[in-house]
């Protein structure tokens, strides 16, 4: 669990293109998933319907089962991470990841707000407390913590 956004360098946290990479890479899967499952019906309300569900739910259930990732943001090894939790709870995944994607497919401009906020969140990052970072820095991070912890405990040993 992070304190406080403004504690951690600007580099910690994952850009705009980054990002939008990894969602290309998650709209393939999206879109392999769709063909696979809704082939047999034609274009209609019913497989759009569909379609929006499948997008969804992908989004919510991988953001929930890896803990802030999908396969795109396994390839380029990045994650959601929430200020006020060590996990991702279900309420906000299912805000961020439901309520929020779809209301980002709807107004695709908000994706760009990313490129605007000091710590590269969207609007429903800011509404959740959630922002994307590159794992290696939050690995980095957490090590050093565990150094310093270490450090501490040896300092209060020897007084």
């Amino acid at each position: 669990m992070i304190r406080s956004f403004e504690d951690y360098p600007d580099y910690f946290y994952t850009g705009f293109f980054i990002r939008l990479f990894a969602f290309m890479i998650d709209l393939i899967m999206i879109g392999s998933i769709e063909r696979m499952t809704l082939f047999f019906l034609d274009d209609g309300v019913i497989r759009s319907a569909l379609a929006l569900t499948i997008y969804l739910l992908y989004f919510i259930l991988m953001t929930k089962i890896t803990n802030g990732q999908t396969v795109g943001k396994i390839i380029f090894g990045i994650r959601v991470i929430a200020l006020n939790e060590k996990e991702l709870s279900w309420g906000t995944v299912i805000v961020r990841e439901g309520f929020g994607r779809y209301l980002q497919k709807v107004v695709l401009v908000l994706y760009a707000l990313v490129i605007f906020t000091p710590y590269k969140q969207h609007v429903v990052d800011l509404l959740t407390d959630t922002s994307v970072v590159t794992i290696n820095f939050l690995r980095q991070l957490e090590d050093n913590q565990i150094v310093k912890d270490k450090d501490l405990n040896r300092k209060l040993v020897a007084e």
